[in-house]
């Protein structure tokens, strides 16, 4: 998703972390079920915002202080080399006792049984604070391999006082506007040097499929264990419905079209943008870089059939070659509650998986900076079909993001891009 790019890519500058290097160095691992004092765990860690670092170690410290007989070394990893280390240190026998990463990293190395089941390790409690369509995304051949606890959803940010002067109310928490009115209030905002909206559509694959469950666009279809790639009218919904904001109303900026998120944002402070569909996370550059004065605001999801969207949370797992897996889940129960949660989730400017974390969250932050719209959006996501396709990875690369950028750029028709994409799936899924 576009909040794992943004952290690959700002990770290495944004803090200086000590890479897993020798995962042997870090500790042992899980001591020997015989051996006498504290029981060791080593957690891998991927925080790396300076408030979300601060939150991971002081509640590890918590922990410690408060259990002396389970002690808990936290080991920093880095999002940009994490996969190729946990593939050897699994391989290897010397994985941390406690993995953090993403659901659809993990299926991976669930299906290779690398990861335990954590179905009978956690509570009733943390179960039933998490929505079940979260849950299936870490659920792999009838096994939780992972606990979902960070949630990335997309919003839009909008410029207030284009808003105000154009007449355009802002919705409700709860109560986000449907395709039809975006589109409409984008036409209300567009003027000669302004668009209504910027699509910021770089790497615009995973933003589109997850929007397309909006319309139950799902790309990925499976019968009899076969998959394959379908393109039905449910699929063409969004990428239609943008491409006629680029060139039927003229309400987007074809310009913006090669940017990410954060390369719309002086446009936007210049108010050459008024609406910015992005991550709920990004926030916090609107906190850190708006000029003093700039009003924004946090719209809802926008709603098609309905406002769901795909699911891809940060998780935190237990090696299945862990000694102590139930001292692990142990300290996932408290790393996890919801006060701890909603703490690690305002670090991360993310949203909370847990229910009455969410709840924690809007209280402690009243709210203010979109905080009860990220809250609110957690409701609508879900595990979406290419997320438990195996070649997805290679199909986004190799076909679906080429095609998409044309079909953005105007340069081919919505059935070209339709066939461009089955046939990309007929190479991969074969």
């Amino acid at each position: 998703m576009l909040r794992t790019r943004f952290r690959r890519l700002a990770a290495a500058a944004a803090v200086a972390v000590v890479g897993l290097g020798g995962l042997t160095a870090c500790g042992d691992g899980g001591d020997d079920e015989a051996t006498s004092g504290p029981v060791k765990l080593r957690f891998l860690s991927l925080a790396w915002q300076k408030e979300s670092l601060q939150a991971n170690k002081d509640l590890v410290a918590k922990w410690n202080a408060e259990h002396p007989d389970i002690q808990v070394e936290y080991v920093q990893g880095d999002w940009n080399s994490v996969h190729d280390q946990l593939v050897t240190s699994f391989e290897g026998g010397d994985a941390p006792d406690i993995v953090h990463y993403e659901a659809s990293a993990i299926g991976e190395f669930s299906k290779q049984g690398y990861l335990a089941d954590l179905s009978d390790l956690i509570s009733g409690d943390l179960k039933g604070q998490i929505d079940q369509g979260v849950w299936d995304t870490v659920t792999f051949d009838g096994k939780v391999t992972g606990v979902p606890f960070l949630l990335e959803s997309q919003v839009v940010i909008a410029n207030k006082k284009l808003l105000d002067a154009a007449g355009v109310a802002v919705p409700p928490a709860d109560g986000g506007w449907t395709w039809d009115e975006f589109q409409a209030n984008a036409q209300k905002l567009t003027k000669p040097g302004q668009y209504g909206v910027a699509w910021a559509l770089k790497s615009p694959t995973n933003r589109v499929l997850n929007l397309a469950l909006n319309y139950d666009g799902k790309f990925f279809y499976t019968d009899g264990g076969r998959t394959e790639v379908k393109v039905t009218d449910a699929e063409k919904e969004i990428p239609k419905r943008i491409h006629d904001m680029l060139y039927t109303t003229k309400t987007a900026s074809p310009e913006a079209l090669g940017m990410s998120g954060a390369d719309t944002l002086p446009g936007f402070f210049g108010g050459k943008y008024a609406m910015l569909p992005g991550s709920v996370s990004l926030r916090q550059q609107m906190v850190e870089q708006a000029p003093a004065g700039f009003e924004w605001v946090t719209l809802p999801p926008i709603k098609g059939l309905s406002s769901k969207q795909a699911a891809n949370p940060q998780t935190l797992s237990v090696s299945e070659d862990s000694k102590h897996k139930k001292q692990a889940a142990q300290f996932l129960e408290y790393f996890l509650n919801p006060t701890n949660m909603a703490a690690l989730a305002k670090g991360d400017w993310l949203v909370p998986t847990g229910k009455q974390a969410n709840e924690e969250l809007v209280k402690l932050t009243g709210g203010k900076q979109g905080w009860d719209v990220a809250a609110d959006s957690a409701a609508d996501l879900t595990v979406a079909p290419f997320q438990m396709a195996d070649g997805y990875p290679e199909w986004k690369t190799k076909y679906a993001t080429p095609a998409l950028q044309q079909y953005f750029a105007n340069k081919i028709t919505l059935d070209q891009l339709a066939t461009q994409l089955v046939d990309g799936g007929k190479q991969v899924l074969r």
